[in-house]
């Protein structure tokens, strides 16, 4: 239909929609065009055309090249709303690289990682925006059962002993279960994540050598994945990590096992060092999100808050710098975060609590003549001020809180709240 006719079908007093959204149709065609390639002529005669139809007086204010940006600047804005967006969670047994992955796909280091289990303890939420819309991702603790804090796997080998019910369906009682409450709650932080999330992606790390494919661990979560009690509805993406360390045909042989298994809408390798498979991993998310508006703003990469984060740089620090036996014991506080006006530019000052649950570790963290605890406070710093890029003053304390993973009140003060998780 050309524009002729339809404003003789306006005359008449035709105004039938159909016809309007046929003439947005063409005004949205000639938008997409490379600006070196805008006929703005024929955009002012479509946007006149339609302006009579919907009684907007702009006819002669828009017929300009700013005019014809404001026009595409809210043709964008409108078409936001048929561009994918959803919540992925990212879940698997401890240090399988769940963490190191989301950092690679939104390309900025903001989950802590280390080679040590149970390094990351909370949930935390992570955003990837570019054309093809939002991807929400929830980065979340190792599960643990059918592991050491399963209490009801404790001495089966391969597994599949774990009774432990589903976190979200049978609610803190699976904390009862769990070695320690921390370790409660950090199953219910990974395991609540799979209610409400549009994709799952699953790790499993690409084990070496030849024998056993699927660990007691894995088993134990695919045992979860399969329980009807579960009700879990979202698409399940098997991503298998660490393909750089591996023959191609172990990954074959991997492939093979799991499928057999479980029905997953897809199994993607890769390798977070060398970024191999995530382009392709990213591109299959979006493929199985809904169509929906956005959650955050396109600049927004994370919404934890800064002093969150910073508790978790200093105890990714410690991790990484004392011996094994120390760091499950330990936790961070940020006791007091604040600017402040230098010389030579703006200047945070902050000052953070490392806890730790026995006494004889204390001397450890401290370190012989404050060694140690310089050096976590050193690192952690150099972290800190590119994160929030400003000059930043440190000052680490230690105290001992003996038993603090299994004291309800506790956990709560140093973040660790069942009621905070995101669902």
């Amino acid at each position: 239909m050309t524009e002729q006719e339809l404003l003789k079908a306006i005359q008449s007093d035709d105004t039938d929609q159909i016809m309007l959204a046929a003439l947005q149709s063409k005004l949205d065609s000639e938008l997409e065009r490379p600006d070196d390639e805008l006929d703005i002529d024929k955009i002012n005669r479509i946007t006149a055309t339609i302006d009579i139809i919907t009684g907007n007086d702009r006819i002669t204010a828009e017929r300009s090249q700013p005019g014809i940006d404001k026009i595409k600047q809210e043709l964008h804005q409108q078409r936001k709303f048929m561009a994918k967006a959803g919540i992925v969670s990212i879940i698997g047994k401890p240090n399988v690289g769940k963490s190191t992955l989301m950092n690679t796909m939104i390309g900025q280091k903001l989950a802590i990682t280390s080679y040590k289990p149970q390094t990351t303890r909370k949930q935390m939420r992570t955003v990837f925006t570019d054309e093809r819309g939002q991807i929400v991702f929830l980065d979340t603790p190792g599960i643990l059962r059918g592991g050491s804090e399963d209490r009801t796997a404790q001495g089966i080998s391969d597994g599949s002993g774990s009774v432990l019910p589903p976190s979200f369906a049978k609610g803190a009682g699976i904390r009862d279960l769990c070695r320690t409450k921390l370790g409660g709650y950090m199953e219910l932080a990974a395991e609540s994540s799979l209610q409400d999330a549009d994709v799952i992606l699953w790790l499993v790390e690409a084990s070496r050598g030849k024998g056993t494919v699927i660990t007691a661990q894995d088993r134990a979560v695919l045992e979860l994945l399969k329980n009807p009690e579960a009700k879990i509805k979202a698409p399940v993406i098997l991503v298998i990590s660490k393909i750089d360390q591996v023959k191609k045909g172990r990954i074959l042989e991997i492939i093979d096992a799991y499928s057999k298994e479980y029905d997953f809408r897809a199994v993607i390798p890769v390798s977070a060092r060398t970024k191999t498979g995530t382009d392709d991993l990213i591109q299959t998310v979006f493929d199985l999100l809904p169509e929906g508006e956005p959650f955050y703003d396109e600049d927004t990469v994370t919404d934890e808050n800064e002093r969150d984060i910073v508790s978790e740089i200093i105890r990714e620090k410690a991790l990484r710098l004392l011996q094994d036996e120390v760091p499950h014991g330990i936790a961070v506080v940020v006791d007091s975060f604040k600017y402040r006006k230098g010389r030579s530019g703006e200047i945070c000052d902050i000052s953070a609590t490392i806890i730790t649950d026995r006494e004889n570790h204390k001397g450890i963290i401290i370190g012989k003549n404050g060694e140690m605890i310089k050096k976590i406070g050193t690192a952690a710093r150099a972290d800190i001020e590119n994160l929030i890029d400003c000059h930043t003053n440190l000052r680490l304390f230690v105290k001992v809180r003996k038993d603090w993973r299994d004291n309800e009140s506790q956990l709560g003060n140093y973040g660790y709240r069942t009621k905070d998780l995101k669902r």
